[in-house]
Protein backbone atom coordinates (compact mmCIF):
# COMPACT_ATOMS: atom_id res chain seq x y z
CA UNK A 1 0.00 0.00 0.00
CA UNK A 2 3.13 2.40 1.00
CA UNK A 3 4.29 1.47 -2.52
CA UNK A 4 1.23 2.38 -4.29
CA UNK A 5 0.97 6.29 -2.25
CA UNK A 6 4.61 6.23 -2.92
CA UNK A 7 3.90 5.78 -6.41
CA UNK A 8 1.23 7.87 -6.96
CA UNK A 9 3.00 10.78 -4.90
CA UNK A 10 6.24 10.55 -7.22
CA UNK A 11 4.15 10.63 -10.23
CA UNK A 12 2.41 13.62 -8.92
CA UNK A 13 5.11 15.60 -7.59
CA UNK A 14 7.41 14.54 -11.18
CA UNK A 15 4.26 16.54 -12.95
CA UNK A 16 3.81 19.42 -10.21
CA UNK A 17 6.23 21.57 -11.94
CA UNK A 18 4.66 21.27 -15.01
CA UNK A 19 1.27 22.05 -13.47
CA UNK A 20 2.56 25.08 -11.52
CA UNK A 21 4.24 26.21 -14.75
CA UNK A 22 1.22 25.35 -16.97
CA UNK A 23 -0.79 28.23 -14.04
CA UNK A 24 2.29 30.35 -13.87
CA UNK A 25 2.18 30.67 -17.88
CA UNK A 26 -1.36 31.09 -17.85
CA UNK A 27 -1.04 34.21 -15.04
CA UNK A 28 1.70 35.92 -17.26
CA UNK A 29 -0.60 35.24 -21.02
CA UNK A 30 -3.53 37.25 -18.94
CA UNK A 31 -0.99 39.53 -17.81
CA UNK A 32 0.50 40.11 -21.28
CA UNK A 33 -2.93 40.12 -22.68
CA UNK A 34 -3.84 42.82 -20.50
CA UNK A 35 -0.24 44.75 -21.12
CA UNK A 36 -0.82 44.40 -25.17
CA UNK A 37 -4.66 45.34 -25.05
CA UNK A 38 -3.40 48.65 -22.93
CA UNK A 39 -0.47 49.63 -25.55
CA UNK A 40 -3.04 48.62 -28.15
CA UNK A 41 -5.50 51.20 -26.63
CA UNK A 42 -2.80 53.56 -25.70
CA UNK A 43 -1.63 53.26 -29.71
CA UNK A 44 -4.72 53.93 -30.77
CA UNK A 45 -5.44 56.95 -28.70
CA UNK A 46 -2.14 58.38 -29.83
CA UNK A 47 -3.01 57.93 -33.47
CA UNK A 48 -6.61 59.01 -32.37
CA UNK A 49 -5.08 61.99 -31.15
CA UNK A 50 -2.29 62.60 -33.86
CA UNK A 51 -4.87 62.46 -36.41
CA UNK A 52 -7.13 64.57 -35.06
CA UNK A 53 -4.15 67.19 -34.24
CA UNK A 54 -3.04 66.44 -37.75
CA UNK A 55 -6.31 66.97 -39.16
CA UNK A 56 -6.49 70.01 -37.42
CA UNK A 57 -3.42 71.77 -38.56
CA UNK A 58 -4.97 71.29 -42.27
CA UNK A 59 -7.98 73.10 -41.38
CA UNK A 60 -5.49 75.87 -40.19
CA UNK A 61 -3.64 75.35 -43.38
CA UNK A 62 -6.50 75.61 -45.63
CA UNK A 63 -8.19 78.28 -43.96
CA UNK A 64 -4.71 79.87 -44.09
CA UNK A 65 -4.79 79.08 -48.13
CA UNK A 66 -8.33 80.18 -48.45
CA UNK A 67 -7.95 83.73 -46.79
CA UNK A 68 -4.70 84.37 -48.86
CA UNK A 69 -6.43 83.57 -51.99
CA UNK A 70 -9.54 85.80 -51.01
CA UNK A 71 -6.83 88.54 -50.55
CA UNK A 72 -5.14 87.90 -53.43
CA UNK A 73 -8.35 88.05 -55.18
CA UNK A 74 -9.64 91.14 -53.94
CA UNK A 75 -6.13 93.06 -54.39
CA UNK A 76 -6.37 91.76 -58.03
CA UNK A 77 -10.45 93.59 -58.29
CA UNK A 78 -9.01 96.63 -56.62
CA UNK A 79 -5.89 96.73 -59.03
CA UNK A 80 -8.17 95.88 -62.22
CA UNK A 81 -10.89 98.35 -60.91
CA UNK A 82 -8.16 100.91 -60.61
CA UNK A 83 -6.84 100.48 -64.51
CA UNK A 84 -10.00 100.52 -65.74
CA UNK A 85 -10.69 103.92 -63.68
CA UNK A 86 -7.46 105.52 -65.07
CA UNK A 87 -9.17 107.16 -68.12
CA UNK A 88 -12.41 107.38 -67.13
CA UNK A 89 -14.64 110.59 -66.57
CA UNK A 90 -15.59 111.72 -63.21
CA UNK A 91 -19.10 110.92 -63.89
CA UNK A 92 -18.57 107.32 -65.13
CA UNK A 93 -16.28 106.59 -62.27
CA UNK A 94 -19.12 107.88 -59.67
CA UNK A 95 -21.82 105.88 -62.05
CA UNK A 96 -19.94 102.83 -61.41
CA UNK A 97 -19.62 103.44 -57.21
CA UNK A 98 -23.13 104.20 -57.29
CA UNK A 99 -24.58 100.55 -58.99
CA UNK A 100 -25.14 99.11 -56.18
CA UNK A 101 -27.00 101.54 -53.53
CA UNK A 102 -28.98 103.25 -56.34
CA UNK A 103 -30.29 99.95 -57.42
CA UNK A 104 -31.23 98.66 -53.33
CA UNK A 105 -32.87 102.58 -53.35
CA UNK A 106 -35.02 101.60 -56.48
CA UNK A 107 -36.10 98.60 -55.10
CA UNK A 108 -36.61 99.43 -51.55
CA UNK A 109 -38.85 102.64 -53.21
CA UNK A 110 -40.94 100.27 -55.20
CA UNK A 111 -41.45 97.66 -52.87
CA UNK A 112 -42.64 101.24 -50.12
CA UNK A 113 -44.64 102.16 -53.60
CA UNK A 114 -46.37 98.59 -53.55
CA UNK A 115 -47.10 98.44 -50.12
CA UNK A 116 -48.79 101.93 -49.62
CA UNK A 117 -50.90 101.58 -52.94
CA UNK A 118 -51.72 97.90 -51.75
CA UNK A 119 -52.82 99.30 -48.61
CA UNK A 120 -54.78 101.97 -49.59
CA UNK A 121 -56.68 100.53 -52.39
CA UNK A 122 -57.16 97.41 -49.83
CA UNK A 123 -58.59 100.23 -47.10
CA UNK A 124 -61.00 101.72 -49.84
CA UNK A 125 -62.14 98.89 -50.88
CA UNK A 126 -63.35 98.16 -47.10
CA UNK A 127 -60.98 95.59 -45.83
CA UNK A 128 -60.09 95.88 -42.30
CA UNK A 129 -57.20 97.85 -41.29
CA UNK A 130 -55.37 94.53 -39.62
CA UNK A 131 -56.36 91.97 -42.26
CA UNK A 132 -55.25 94.48 -44.91
CA UNK A 133 -51.72 94.92 -43.07
CA UNK A 134 -51.07 91.04 -42.95
CA UNK A 135 -52.14 90.41 -46.78
CA UNK A 136 -49.75 93.62 -47.76
CA UNK A 137 -46.71 92.83 -45.43
CA UNK A 138 -46.28 89.31 -45.87
CA UNK A 139 -43.89 87.28 -45.09
CA UNK A 140 -42.18 86.71 -48.55
CA UNK A 141 -41.46 90.61 -48.54
CA UNK A 142 -40.33 91.06 -45.31
CA UNK A 143 -37.66 87.88 -46.10
CA UNK A 144 -36.45 90.52 -49.39
CA UNK A 145 -36.63 93.23 -47.16
CA UNK A 146 -34.80 91.45 -44.75
CA UNK A 147 -32.16 90.79 -47.46
CA UNK A 148 -31.63 93.92 -48.33
CA UNK A 149 -30.59 95.06 -44.94
CA UNK A 150 -28.82 91.95 -44.51
CA UNK A 151 -26.60 92.24 -47.94
CA UNK A 152 -25.94 95.98 -46.82
CA UNK A 153 -25.12 95.94 -43.22
CA UNK A 154 -23.94 92.02 -42.83
CA UNK A 155 -21.79 92.06 -45.44
CA UNK A 156 -19.41 94.89 -44.35
CA UNK A 157 -19.35 93.12 -41.24
CA UNK A 158 -18.42 90.32 -42.81
CA UNK A 159 -15.79 91.68 -44.92
CA UNK A 160 -14.04 93.31 -41.49
CA UNK A 161 -13.64 89.72 -40.14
Amino acid sequence: MLSIISGILGFATSGLPSVLDFFKNKGDQKHEQAMARLEMERAMEMAKAGYASQERIEEFRTDQVEMETYAQERLALYKHDAEISKNASTWVINLRASVRPVITYLMLFVLLFVDIVGLIWAIKSGVDFATAMEIVFSNEEMAIFASIIGFWFGSRRWDKK
